[in-house]
């Protein structure tokens, strides 16, 4: 699937590997693709991203993204539902941090987005896309493979960074939530990107 990757879906891949380094996870989350979509200029998700607002608010992401890690990757929708039943995560949150010190239950496993990962290094086509410096948790993964379906859903040849931004608005938990915060949705991306009466990106 990878020698489907424009240069830019590769780029945002790379980049994903090397947010994860620097944030000394073991493995590559769906918050490190967005990072590094972020990090993207003059392409199809940078304009998209633009256009709706978040071009110059990365520092806010970058915040949000680093509350639901010290929320041992919860989104807010999961702390919702936890509370709904009588937990109060917030409150577990302290209580943890006061024993074992700020930031104790973002852990170095990696798994900031609370949906598993894949402990085995180097399986799968990503493996050789992007080497075994880091593995991919399920995740991003399945956001990988959701791009696929994205640009098959819109008749495109190719999987560009507009489609990995799509497959992470479309997505439950914390990337999308933190997107939609800052005025990026699925259907507002698909406006962009794909016309609506607005400019779209070409």
């Amino acid at each position: 699937m990878f020698e489907r990757f424009t240069k830019d879906a590769r780029a945002v891949v790379l980049g994903a590997v090397g947010h994860a380094e620097r944030l000394d996870a073991e493995t590559v989350e769906e918050q490190h693709l967005l990072l590094a979509l972020l990090d993207r200029e003059a392409s199809r998700a940078s304009f998209a991203l633009t256009s709706l607002g978040l071009g110059g608010r990365r520092e806010s992401v970058q915040q949000a993204l680093a509350e639901a890690r010290r929320r041992g990757g919860l989104s807010r929708a999961d702390t919702d539902a936890l509370s709904g039943l009588g937990i109060d995560v917030s409150a577990i949150v302290s209580r943890v941090e006061e024993a074992h010190g700020e930031g104790a239950l973002e852990g170095s496993h990696g798994n900031a987005t609370g949906d598993g990962s894949d402990s085995g290094r180097g399986k799968g086509w990503w493996a050789g896309f992007v080497g075994q410096r880091r593995p991919f948790a399920r995740g991003a993964k399945d956001v990988l493979t959701e791009s696929l379906r994205m640009a098959l859903a819109q008749q495109d040849r190719h999987i560009g960074d507009e489609h990995l931004l799509l497959a992470l608005a479309a997505r439950p938990g914390v990337p999308s939530e933190v997107l939609a915060d800052h005025g990026v949705t699925y259907v507002a991306l698909c406006r962009v990107l794909y016309g609506g009466g607005e400019a779209k990106a070409s």
